[in-house]
């Protein structure tokens, strides 16, 4: 595939592959070789938002990074579920067209659900986990979240996102502890596959998702003793305006033995913290 005139191929110097989906054609990034590290993105971002740790580890490690479809350059359309669910489907038919061993999987916002889900199911395909910023459980006990997607499944929540932009335009600046991370080119770049309100569909379908998918959460959290065994890194940027700090709780009480790092950064700390985040994950390697 081509490359779209707003991509800054020094900001995103990856080469684009594709996946074929029943429903629609997946992008991802293949850069490196080795032992796989498997990156899953959540909203409103895409691949773009691991750039900084591919760019580092795909030195010494094969980087996969997948944009969903609805999300960066993979394909928006119509006639696919963009649940959770749909995604973690998608993700499984990539690792499994792909034939990736020993996966190091790292997951953020609705990645860890969709990533987890893969874990779960495939325990023994998954050598290590890297947590950032994100959960796998109903999220019901969270009345200020639950109140929030039950708003944006109402007409005027559908505006707000598809009409309006209001995912990547309102709420990921809200992700960024420090605002300088956010470049005009940066933004742009989040801003850009979000053009139009076909191609917000996918951001709508998350933000409703956090009320809507409680039951699937939950049988992930459900079967969560068969992730015990593996070995886990938490990196969490604990100034998230998010999600509210005490999901680290959640993680640190239900696997003791994982690492945990915390930043001083927001949501978003693969961006603010580009470098050191990449170091962490290449240590716990």
């Amino acid at each position: 595939m081509k490359s779209p005139k707003w991509l800054d191929r020094i900001l995103y110097p990856f080469a684009h592959h594709t996946l074929q989906l029943q429903t629609g054609q997946m992008h991802y990034v293949d850069e490196g070789q080795g032992e796989p590290i498997v990156f899953v993105h959540g909203t409103p971002t895409w691949s773009f938002v691991w750039r900084q740790q591919i760019k580092a580890l795909s030195r010494t490690h094969r980087c996969i990074a997948p944009d969903h479809l609805g999300f960066g350059l993979s394909d928006k359309p119509m006639n696919f579920a963009y649940t959770p669910e749909a995604h973690a489907h998608n993700l499984e038919q990539l690792i499994d067209q792909l034939q990736l061993k020993d996966i190091t999987l790292v997951v953020h916002d609705f990645g860890g659900p969709i990533g987890l889900s893969y874990a779960l199911k495939h325990p023994e395909n998954i050598r290590r986990l890297v947590i950032l910023n994100t959960w796998m459980w109903s999220l019901e006990d969270e009345a200020q979240m639950m109140k929030i997607s039950g708003f944006l499944n109402s007409g005027m929540g559908r505006f707000l996102y598809l009409n309006l932009g209001f995912s990547a335009r309102m709420l990921l600046p809200k992700g960024y502890h420090q605002k300088r991370h956010l470049s005009k080119d940066v933004h742009q770049h989040y801003l850009s596959p979000l053009s139009n309100s076909r191609n917000r569909i996918g951001t709508w379908h998350f933000a409703v998702a956090l009320k809507e998918s409680g039951l699937w959460f939950d049988t992930l959290w459900k079967q969560r003793e068969k992730l015990r065994a593996i070995p886990k890194l938490i990196l969490w940027g604990e100034k998230d305006k998010l999600l509210p700090l005490h999901l680290l709780d959640k993680w640190q009480q239900a696997y003791p033995d994982a690492t945990v790092k915390r930043y001083e950064a927001g949501h978003f700390v693969q961006e603010e913290k580009g470098g050191e985040i990449a170091d962490a994950i290449k240590h716990f390697i």
